[in-house]
């Protein structure tokens, strides 16, 4: 399990303007397990209650099973991981159920999975920060 910290990225704004006091945005640290087969963040409904993200959508979601359910996406996301953060949606999933780190945020974050360590780390070809790769196409 990897430590997680995620906020409410509405919050922040709201904070920045002058419209919410600093104390008042919401954060919070959590366990999360690193899965390099899921695709994206996935968060327990308590947890996305708890922070006040918005709800989106409904999309498609394919569990470890193979199984099909239909899962919200909330928005307003700052996902922070070994000191580097981002942007980000999460799906949801019922309350309790263990929170999810997949490939996505991995790549946007330029983190590394060490699985004989088993530990996570930035990229060591950037430690001052995410480089991303982009295709310009002509």
């Amino acid at each position: 399990m990897q430590k997680i910290k995620i906020t409410n990225s509405a919050d922040v704004v709201l904070a920045q303007g002058g419209h919410l006091p600093q104390e008042q945005v919401r954060s919070i640290e959590i366990d999360a397990l690193i899965d390099t087969g899921a695709t994206t963040l996935v968060l327990p409904a308590d947890v996305v209650a708890k922070m006040g993200f918005a709800l989106r959508e409904v999309r498609k979601l394919r569990l470890a099973d193979g199984k099909l359910v239909d899962a919200p996406r909330v928005t307003n996301i700052r996902l922070e991981i070994c000191g580097r953060d981002m942007l980000t949606s999460a799906y949801v999933m019922p309350a309790g159920s263990t929170p999810l780190v997949g490939q996505i945020p991995l790549e946007e974050l330029d983190l590394i999975v060490d699985p004989k360590r088993q530990s996570l780390r930035p990229n060591p070809e950037h430690p001052d920060g995410p480089v991303l790769d982009a295709l310009i196409a002509a």
